[in-house]
Protein backbone atom coordinates (compact mmCIF):
# COMPACT_ATOMS: atom_id res chain seq x y z
CA UNK A 1 0.00 0.00 0.00
CA UNK A 2 1.38 3.38 -1.03
CA UNK A 3 1.80 5.80 1.89
CA UNK A 4 0.62 9.03 0.34
CA UNK A 5 -0.97 11.95 2.18
CA UNK A 6 -4.49 10.59 1.80
CA UNK A 7 -3.55 7.16 3.19
CA UNK A 8 -1.66 8.67 6.13
CA UNK A 9 -4.67 10.85 6.94
CA UNK A 10 -6.99 7.83 6.92
CA UNK A 11 -4.63 5.86 9.18
CA UNK A 12 -4.39 8.81 11.56
CA UNK A 13 -8.18 9.06 11.87
CA UNK A 14 -8.46 5.28 12.30
CA UNK A 15 -6.00 5.43 15.20
CA UNK A 16 -7.90 8.33 16.78
CA UNK A 17 -11.21 6.47 16.42
CA UNK A 18 -9.69 3.30 17.95
CA UNK A 19 -8.29 5.23 20.94
CA UNK A 20 -11.66 6.95 21.53
CA UNK A 21 -13.52 3.63 21.28
CA UNK A 22 -11.16 1.94 23.78
CA UNK A 23 -11.31 4.85 26.26
CA UNK A 24 -15.11 4.96 25.96
CA UNK A 25 -15.39 1.20 26.54
CA UNK A 26 -13.22 1.32 29.65
CA UNK A 27 -14.84 4.41 31.21
CA UNK A 28 -18.40 4.04 29.93
CA UNK A 29 -19.96 4.40 33.40
CA UNK A 30 -18.19 7.68 34.10
CA UNK A 31 -19.10 8.93 30.63
CA UNK A 32 -22.76 8.00 31.15
CA UNK A 33 -22.83 9.81 34.49
CA UNK A 34 -21.21 12.84 32.84
CA UNK A 35 -23.77 12.70 30.03
CA UNK A 36 -26.68 12.55 32.50
CA UNK A 37 -25.26 15.53 34.38
CA UNK A 38 -24.80 17.49 31.15
CA UNK A 39 -28.40 16.76 30.13
CA UNK A 40 -29.58 17.97 33.56
CA UNK A 41 -27.67 21.23 33.13
CA UNK A 42 -29.01 21.72 29.60
CA UNK A 43 -32.62 20.80 30.51
CA UNK A 44 -33.89 24.44 30.67
CA UNK A 45 -32.46 25.18 27.24
CA UNK A 46 -33.78 21.94 25.74
CA UNK A 47 -37.20 22.75 27.20
CA UNK A 48 -36.97 26.27 25.79
CA UNK A 49 -36.16 24.88 22.36
CA UNK A 50 -39.18 22.55 22.48
CA UNK A 51 -41.49 25.38 23.63
CA UNK A 52 -40.15 27.66 20.91
CA UNK A 53 -40.65 24.98 18.26
CA UNK A 54 -44.27 24.38 19.34
CA UNK A 55 -45.14 28.08 19.60
CA UNK A 56 -43.49 28.78 16.26
CA UNK A 57 -46.24 26.82 14.47
CA UNK A 58 -49.12 29.21 15.34
CA UNK A 59 -46.76 32.22 15.35
CA UNK A 60 -45.89 31.72 11.69
CA UNK A 61 -49.58 31.59 10.77
CA UNK A 62 -50.32 34.74 12.79
CA UNK A 63 -47.32 36.53 11.32
CA UNK A 64 -48.50 35.78 7.78
CA UNK A 65 -51.94 37.33 8.31
CA UNK A 66 -50.79 40.43 10.20
CA UNK A 67 -51.55 43.61 8.21
CA UNK A 68 -48.04 44.98 8.87
CA UNK A 69 -45.12 45.39 6.49
CA UNK A 70 -42.70 42.48 6.48
CA UNK A 71 -39.71 44.68 7.26
CA UNK A 72 -41.40 46.33 10.24
CA UNK A 73 -39.58 45.87 13.55
CA UNK A 74 -42.91 45.47 15.36
CA UNK A 75 -44.11 42.50 13.24
CA UNK A 76 -42.21 39.76 15.08
CA UNK A 77 -42.82 40.97 18.70
CA UNK A 78 -46.51 41.57 17.95
CA UNK A 79 -46.98 38.13 16.40
CA UNK A 80 -45.22 36.51 19.36
CA UNK A 81 -47.42 38.39 21.87
CA UNK A 82 -50.56 37.39 19.94
CA UNK A 83 -49.36 33.78 19.98
CA UNK A 84 -48.99 33.82 23.77
CA UNK A 85 -52.41 35.47 24.10
CA UNK A 86 -53.93 32.83 21.82
CA UNK A 87 -52.42 29.86 23.70
CA UNK A 88 -53.17 31.26 27.17
CA UNK A 89 -56.69 32.20 26.04
CA UNK A 90 -57.41 28.63 24.92
CA UNK A 91 -56.11 27.24 28.22
CA UNK A 92 -58.20 29.69 30.24
CA UNK A 93 -61.29 29.01 28.13
CA UNK A 94 -60.96 25.27 28.63
CA UNK A 95 -60.29 25.79 32.34
CA UNK A 96 -63.41 27.92 32.81
CA UNK A 97 -65.46 25.35 30.89
CA UNK A 98 -64.14 22.24 32.65
CA UNK A 99 -63.66 23.39 36.27
CA UNK A 100 -67.28 24.55 36.88
CA UNK A 101 -68.54 21.31 35.34
CA UNK A 102 -66.20 19.25 37.53
CA UNK A 103 -67.23 21.26 40.62
CA UNK A 104 -70.92 20.64 39.93
CA UNK A 105 -70.20 16.98 39.28
CA UNK A 106 -68.38 16.56 42.60
CA UNK A 107 -71.26 18.26 44.41
CA UNK A 108 -73.77 15.98 42.72
CA UNK A 109 -71.78 12.89 43.70
CA UNK A 110 -72.80 13.32 47.35
CA UNK A 111 -76.39 12.71 46.25
CA UNK A 112 -75.76 10.14 43.53
CA UNK A 113 -73.27 7.97 45.45
CA UNK A 114 -75.77 6.88 48.18
CA UNK A 115 -78.32 5.99 45.51
CA UNK A 116 -75.69 4.05 43.58
CA UNK A 117 -74.55 2.27 46.75
CA UNK A 118 -78.14 1.29 47.63
CA UNK A 119 -78.64 -0.11 44.13
CA UNK A 120 -75.43 -2.13 44.46
CA UNK A 121 -76.48 -3.35 47.91
CA UNK A 122 -79.93 -4.43 46.70
CA UNK A 123 -78.41 -6.17 43.71
CA UNK A 124 -75.94 -8.02 45.96
CA UNK A 125 -78.74 -9.11 48.32
CA UNK A 126 -80.75 -10.49 45.39
CA UNK A 127 -77.65 -12.29 44.10
CA UNK A 128 -76.89 -13.85 47.49
CA UNK A 129 -80.51 -14.94 47.98
CA UNK A 130 -80.50 -16.56 44.57
CA UNK A 131 -77.05 -18.15 44.96
CA UNK A 132 -76.47 -18.88 48.68
CA UNK A 133 -73.20 -20.72 47.97
CA UNK A 134 -71.57 -17.34 47.16
CA UNK A 135 -72.50 -16.01 50.62
CA UNK A 136 -71.19 -19.22 52.24
CA UNK A 137 -67.90 -18.89 50.37
CA UNK A 138 -67.48 -15.26 51.51
CA UNK A 139 -68.30 -16.17 55.12
CA UNK A 140 -65.68 -18.95 55.11
CA UNK A 141 -62.89 -16.56 54.12
CA UNK A 142 -60.51 -16.17 57.09
CA UNK A 143 -58.69 -12.86 57.52
CA UNK A 144 -55.88 -12.48 60.04
CA UNK A 145 -56.73 -8.95 61.16
CA UNK A 146 -54.01 -8.92 63.85
CA UNK A 147 -51.24 -9.48 61.31
CA UNK A 148 -52.65 -6.82 58.98
CA UNK A 149 -52.92 -4.30 61.85
CA UNK A 150 -49.31 -5.00 62.89
CA UNK A 151 -48.13 -4.42 59.31
CA UNK A 152 -50.12 -1.17 59.08
CA UNK A 153 -48.65 0.10 62.38
CA UNK A 154 -45.14 -0.85 61.26
CA UNK A 155 -45.64 0.91 57.92
CA UNK A 156 -46.93 4.06 59.60
CA UNK A 157 -44.08 4.13 62.10
CA UNK A 158 -41.49 3.80 59.35
CA UNK A 159 -43.30 6.14 56.96
CA UNK A 160 -43.90 8.90 59.49
CA UNK A 161 -40.19 9.56 59.69
CA UNK A 162 -39.95 10.09 55.94
CA UNK A 163 -42.98 12.38 55.58
CA UNK A 164 -41.01 15.53 56.41
CA UNK A 165 -38.12 14.66 54.11
CA UNK A 166 -40.55 13.70 51.32
CA UNK A 167 -42.42 16.99 51.73
CA UNK A 168 -39.16 18.93 51.63
CA UNK A 169 -38.02 17.01 48.55
CA UNK A 170 -41.36 17.66 46.83
CA UNK A 171 -41.14 21.39 47.63
CA UNK A 172 -37.58 21.56 46.27
CA UNK A 173 -38.65 19.66 43.15
CA UNK A 174 -41.53 22.10 42.56
CA UNK A 175 -39.21 25.10 42.99
CA UNK A 176 -36.65 23.51 40.65
CA UNK A 177 -39.35 22.73 38.08
CA UNK A 178 -40.74 26.27 38.17
CA UNK A 179 -37.23 27.71 37.82
CA UNK A 180 -36.42 25.39 34.92
CA UNK A 181 -39.67 26.31 33.16
CA UNK A 182 -39.06 30.05 33.69
CA UNK A 183 -35.54 29.85 32.25
CA UNK A 184 -36.80 27.71 29.36
CA UNK A 185 -39.61 30.18 28.62
CA UNK A 186 -37.20 33.13 28.53
CA UNK A 187 -34.88 31.12 26.25
CA UNK A 188 -37.84 30.27 24.00
CA UNK A 189 -38.74 33.97 23.70
CA UNK A 190 -35.17 34.77 22.61
CA UNK A 191 -35.29 31.97 20.03
CA UNK A 192 -38.61 33.16 18.61
CA UNK A 193 -37.45 36.75 18.36
CA UNK A 194 -34.11 35.90 16.72
CA UNK A 195 -34.76 32.63 14.90
CA UNK A 196 -33.46 33.87 11.54
CA UNK A 197 -30.22 35.10 13.13
CA UNK A 198 -29.73 31.78 14.95
CA UNK A 199 -30.44 29.84 11.75
CA UNK A 200 -27.91 31.91 9.82
CA UNK A 201 -25.26 31.45 12.53
CA UNK A 202 -25.75 27.67 12.61
CA UNK A 203 -25.44 27.47 8.81
CA UNK A 204 -22.23 29.52 8.86
CA UNK A 205 -20.80 27.28 11.60
CA UNK A 206 -21.53 24.12 9.61
CA UNK A 207 -20.12 25.58 6.40
CA UNK A 208 -16.94 26.54 8.24
CA UNK A 209 -16.25 23.15 9.87
CA UNK A 210 -18.03 20.59 7.65
CA UNK A 211 -17.69 19.60 4.00
CA UNK A 212 -20.16 21.20 1.60
CA UNK A 213 -21.98 17.95 0.80
CA UNK A 214 -22.35 17.12 4.52
CA UNK A 215 -23.67 20.61 5.27
CA UNK A 216 -26.14 20.41 2.41
CA UNK A 217 -27.38 16.97 3.52
CA UNK A 218 -27.72 17.99 7.19
CA UNK A 219 -29.72 21.08 6.22
CA UNK A 220 -32.03 18.95 4.03
CA UNK A 221 -32.67 16.51 6.89
CA UNK A 222 -33.25 19.35 9.38
CA UNK A 223 -35.67 21.04 6.99
CA UNK A 224 -37.57 17.76 6.51
CA UNK A 225 -37.66 17.19 10.28
CA UNK A 226 -38.94 20.68 11.03
CA UNK A 227 -41.62 20.46 8.34
CA UNK A 228 -42.73 17.01 9.49
CA UNK A 229 -42.97 17.90 13.18
CA UNK A 230 -44.85 21.12 12.39
CA UNK A 231 -47.35 19.28 10.20
CA UNK A 232 -47.77 16.63 12.89
CA UNK A 233 -48.56 19.19 15.60
CA UNK A 234 -51.10 20.91 13.36
CA UNK A 235 -52.69 17.61 12.34
CA UNK A 236 -52.85 16.36 15.92
CA UNK A 237 -54.62 19.53 17.08
CA UNK A 238 -57.12 19.32 14.19
CA UNK A 239 -57.80 15.65 14.96
CA UNK A 240 -58.37 16.43 18.68
CA UNK A 241 -60.84 19.21 17.86
CA UNK A 242 -62.73 16.93 15.42
CA UNK A 243 -62.97 14.09 17.94
CA UNK A 244 -64.06 16.35 20.81
CA UNK A 245 -66.71 17.95 18.61
CA UNK A 246 -67.99 14.53 17.53
CA UNK A 247 -68.46 13.46 21.15
CA UNK A 248 -70.07 16.75 22.18
CA UNK A 249 -72.57 16.72 19.31
CA UNK A 250 -73.40 13.01 19.68
CA UNK A 251 -73.91 13.16 23.45
CA UNK A 252 -75.93 16.37 23.15
CA UNK A 253 -78.14 14.83 20.46
CA UNK A 254 -78.81 11.77 22.64
CA UNK A 255 -79.36 14.03 25.70
CA UNK A 256 -76.70 12.27 27.77
CA UNK A 257 -75.21 14.14 30.77
CA UNK A 258 -71.80 15.86 30.83
CA UNK A 259 -71.69 16.32 27.05
CA UNK A 260 -69.58 19.50 27.15
CA UNK A 261 -67.26 18.23 29.89
CA UNK A 262 -66.62 14.90 28.18
CA UNK A 263 -66.15 16.55 24.79
CA UNK A 264 -63.51 18.94 26.15
CA UNK A 265 -61.75 16.19 28.12
CA UNK A 266 -61.60 13.86 25.13
CA UNK A 267 -60.37 16.71 22.91
CA UNK A 268 -57.53 17.40 25.34
CA UNK A 269 -56.61 13.78 26.00
CA UNK A 270 -56.81 13.03 22.26
CA UNK A 271 -53.60 15.05 21.88
CA UNK A 272 -52.00 11.79 23.06
CA UNK A 273 -51.95 9.82 19.79
CA UNK A 274 -54.36 6.94 19.20
CA UNK A 275 -55.00 5.95 22.85
CA UNK A 276 -55.39 9.27 24.69
CA UNK A 277 -59.17 9.37 24.35
CA UNK A 278 -59.41 6.27 26.57
CA UNK A 279 -58.67 8.52 29.57
CA UNK A 280 -61.69 10.69 28.76
CA UNK A 281 -63.72 7.52 28.22
CA UNK A 282 -62.91 6.26 31.71
CA UNK A 283 -63.80 9.55 33.38
CA UNK A 284 -67.00 9.96 31.38
CA UNK A 285 -68.15 6.38 32.05
CA UNK A 286 -67.52 6.80 35.81
CA UNK A 287 -69.48 10.06 36.01
CA UNK A 288 -72.44 8.62 34.09
CA UNK A 289 -72.33 5.43 36.18
CA UNK A 290 -72.94 7.52 39.30
CA UNK A 291 -76.02 9.09 37.70
CA UNK A 292 -77.54 6.31 35.62
CA UNK A 293 -75.79 3.00 34.78
CA UNK A 294 -77.68 2.65 31.50
CA UNK A 295 -76.25 5.99 30.32
CA UNK A 296 -72.75 4.72 31.12
CA UNK A 297 -73.32 1.57 29.06
CA UNK A 298 -74.72 3.64 26.16
CA UNK A 299 -71.76 6.01 26.40
CA UNK A 300 -69.30 3.10 26.15
CA UNK A 301 -71.04 1.88 22.99
CA UNK A 302 -70.93 5.41 21.51
CA UNK A 303 -67.27 5.76 22.49
CA UNK A 304 -66.17 2.57 20.77
CA UNK A 305 -68.17 3.42 17.63
CA UNK A 306 -66.73 6.93 17.39
CA UNK A 307 -63.27 5.63 18.31
CA UNK A 308 -63.40 3.17 15.42
CA UNK A 309 -64.42 5.95 13.04
CA UNK A 310 -61.66 8.19 14.39
CA UNK A 311 -58.97 5.48 14.48
CA UNK A 312 -59.67 4.00 11.03
CA UNK A 313 -60.77 7.05 9.04
CA UNK A 314 -59.94 10.39 10.65
CA UNK A 315 -56.60 9.85 12.41
CA UNK A 316 -54.68 7.99 9.67
CA UNK A 317 -55.83 10.50 7.03
CA UNK A 318 -55.49 13.73 9.06
CA UNK A 319 -52.31 12.93 11.01
CA UNK A 320 -50.92 10.26 8.70
CA UNK A 321 -51.20 12.49 5.64
CA UNK A 322 -49.85 15.50 7.53
CA UNK A 323 -46.60 13.65 8.23
CA UNK A 324 -46.53 11.58 5.04
CA UNK A 325 -46.66 8.28 6.95
CA UNK A 326 -48.97 5.38 5.96
CA UNK A 327 -51.66 4.43 8.48
CA UNK A 328 -50.05 1.10 9.43
CA UNK A 329 -46.75 2.80 10.31
CA UNK A 330 -48.61 5.41 12.38
CA UNK A 331 -49.91 2.58 14.57
CA UNK A 332 -46.45 0.98 14.76
CA UNK A 333 -44.84 4.31 15.71
CA UNK A 334 -47.41 4.96 18.47
CA UNK A 335 -46.97 1.45 19.90
CA UNK A 336 -43.17 1.55 19.92
CA UNK A 337 -43.01 5.13 21.19
CA UNK A 338 -45.46 4.43 24.00
CA UNK A 339 -43.53 1.33 25.08
CA UNK A 340 -40.18 3.13 25.01
CA UNK A 341 -40.96 6.60 26.39
CA UNK A 342 -44.61 6.71 27.43
CA UNK A 343 -46.78 9.65 26.34
CA UNK A 344 -43.78 11.70 25.18
CA UNK A 345 -42.69 8.77 23.00
CA UNK A 346 -46.13 8.64 21.35
CA UNK A 347 -45.87 12.32 20.46
CA UNK A 348 -42.28 12.10 19.21
CA UNK A 349 -42.15 8.78 17.38
CA UNK A 350 -44.80 9.53 14.73
CA UNK A 351 -42.95 12.49 13.13
CA UNK A 352 -39.60 10.81 13.86
CA UNK A 353 -40.68 7.65 12.04
CA UNK A 354 -42.01 9.85 9.24
CA UNK A 355 -38.57 11.43 8.80
CA UNK A 356 -36.88 8.00 8.83
CA UNK A 357 -39.51 6.68 6.40
CA UNK A 358 -38.90 9.57 3.98
CA UNK A 359 -35.10 9.16 4.16
CA UNK A 360 -35.33 5.38 3.65
CA UNK A 361 -37.74 5.82 0.75
CA UNK A 362 -35.33 8.26 -0.89
CA UNK A 363 -32.35 5.93 -0.34
CA UNK A 364 -34.24 2.86 -1.63
CA UNK A 365 -35.44 4.66 -4.76
CA UNK A 366 -31.94 5.96 -5.43
CA UNK A 367 -30.37 2.50 -5.09
CA UNK A 368 -33.01 0.90 -7.32
CA UNK A 369 -32.43 3.59 -9.96
CA UNK A 370 -28.66 3.05 -9.75
CA UNK A 371 -29.02 -0.72 -10.16
CA UNK A 372 -31.32 -0.29 -13.17
CA UNK A 373 -28.77 2.03 -14.81
CA UNK A 374 -25.96 -0.46 -14.17
CA UNK A 375 -28.10 -3.28 -15.58
CA UNK A 376 -28.73 -1.29 -18.78
CA UNK A 377 -25.01 -0.58 -19.18
CA UNK A 378 -24.04 -4.26 -19.02
CA UNK A 379 -23.55 -5.79 -22.48
CA UNK A 380 -26.10 -8.40 -23.48
CA UNK A 381 -24.54 -11.88 -23.86
CA UNK A 382 -24.94 -13.37 -27.35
Amino acid sequence: MELNDSTIKKIRWLIVFTVIAVVTGINYRSLLALLVRAVGILTPFLLGGVVAFILNVPMRAIERILPIKKDSQFRRPLSMCLTFVFVIGILLLVTFVVIPQLFDTVLNLQYSLPVFWNDVKQGAEKLFSKYPEIADYINNIQIDWKTYLERIVQFLSVGAGTVLSSTLSAALSIISGVTTFAIGLVFAIYILLQKEILSRQIKKFMKAFLPDHATRRILEVLSLTSRTFSNFLAGQCVEAVILGSMFFLTLSFLRLPYALLIGVLIAFTALIPMFGALIGCGIGAFLMLMVKPFDAALFLVIFFVLQQIEGNLIYPHVVGNSVGLPAIWVLVAVTIGGSAMGIAGMLIFIPLCSVIYALLREAVNKRILTKERERRKKPVKQ
